[in-house]
């Protein structure tokens, strides 16, 4: 049987109208009460698009929660936070909805409703909009209450009779909400320290393995999206979580680790500097080159003649 494509959701008024709810008060913003679905609405889809920015609170779907959270699994009684852009895919699945305990909130926000803000550019800023489901941001109690208040503070504004300062009191709790949620996910970071030097030294073994078995530039160089694919991570995701433990970007580490790998060559082998350049995966020795010495501050024939 063919797989249906996502079903494409471009307004929140559609949204409200696909789950039965009344029409929302603003058009381009909305807070929804997540409750258990007393009857799931006909024709369901499994998979939709949004059209809109999504910041979801969901408690008690399961109890207790068993969810996958990188390469590990975590059980958790806190609030699951997570988000979504703007032409991003969600999975629907009807049975996660039937637990009588299920609760928690959504803050729909279309792209329109920040135009003109600080918030038009600076939305785009926040990686954990191109997070994976499993990357989810875990809230202990008093984070979690610290940002329903927010979402509360909005529901309030756009609830009563919205003047001509709503929007922008709207657009100052939502920025607020969103430097709260990147505080907590760098908590998150933090206190999951092992997990993630786990992930450090796997990176490390990566990279150490895919160098040790090149054989010519058919490889290429290793990307960002390589590392993440083999971690099950996506790939803002992982730069984030290596910014924060080691200070590096995924793909400062992938240039540290070919810099290693360029001087081991070099010092080691009498294959010629384009010769090297080609098995690290460069189509041009010209570009090896010039990351060699961007990096060290020196040419790769330099370096090699400080052994002789």
């Amino acid at each position: 049987m063919k797989k249906k494509p996502p079903y494409p959701i471009k307004t929140i008024s559609a949204f409200h109208q696909l789950l039965k709810l009344e029409k929302p008060l603003h058009p381009m913003i909305s807070v929804i009460e997540i409750k258990p679905f007393k009857e799931i609405p006909l024709n369901m889809p499994e998979t939709i698009v949004y059209g809109f920015y999504s910041i979801s609170l969901k408690k008690n779907f399961k109890t207790p929660v068993k969810i996958k959270y990188g390469q590990q699994s975590y059980d958790f009684d806190e609030g699951v936070l997570s988000f979504m852009a703007p032409g991003q895919i969600s999975s629907f699945d009807p049975e996660k909805y039937s637990s009588p305990e299920q609760s928690g909130w959504m803050l729909l926000i279309h792209p329109d409703f920040l135009w003109s803000t600080s918030l038009t550019q600076k939305i785009k800023q926040f990686d954990f909009f191109g997070y994976a489901v499993n990357e989810a941001l875990f809230l202990s109690d008093r984070e979690e209450l610290i940002l329903t208040q927010i979402v509360k503070n909005i529901e309030h504004e756009y609830n009563n009779n919205m003047d001509k300062f709503s929007h922008d009191i709207i657009i100052t709790q939502l920025e607020s909400l969103l430097s709260y949620s990147e505080r907590f996910y760098q908590r998150q970071f933090m206190t999951r320290r092992v997990s993630s030097h786990q992930i450090v030294e796997r990176v490390d073994e990566l990279l150490t393995n895919y160098f040790n078995e090149i054989n010519g530039s058919q490889s290429g160089l290793p990307s960002v999206s390589y590392l993440a694919e083999n971690l099950h991570l996506s790939p803002d995701y992982l730069s984030g979580l290596l910014k924060t433990i080691t200070g590096l970007t995924a793909q400062q580490h992938i240039h540290e680790k070919l810099i290693d790998k360029a001087k081991e060559m070099l010092s080691t082998t009498n294959l010629t500097v384009s010769e090297i350049g080609f098995k690290l995966g460069f189509e041009h020795s010209q570009s090896f080159s010039k990351i060699f010495k961007n990096k060290t501050n020196q040419s790769p024939l330099t370096f090699r003649q400080s052994f002789n």
